[in-house]
């Protein structure tokens, strides 16, 4: 018999730079801001995910945030 999985629902991360696609994917920062899915503390400026208190933001702190 198969496992079953669980009816969690992970949240997205959003990437660290946008990619510019044309058909923008789901975890682009850009649109993640416009939809309100990025993840407190953190806003997009020049197309780069930073945070809002200014402090460098990296893939193992933004895990952790979510």
């Amino acid at each position: 018999m198969g496992k079953k999985k669980d009816s969690k629902k992970v949240a997205k991360l959003p990437k660290l730079e946008c990619c510019v696609s044309k058909p923008q994917c789901g975890r682009c920062p850009l649109r993640m801001l416009k939809e309100g899915t990025l993840p407190s503390g953190y806003t997009v400026k020049k197309r780069k995910l930073v945070r809002a208190d200014g402090k460098k933001v990296t893939k193992k702190k933004l895990a952790k945030a979510a």
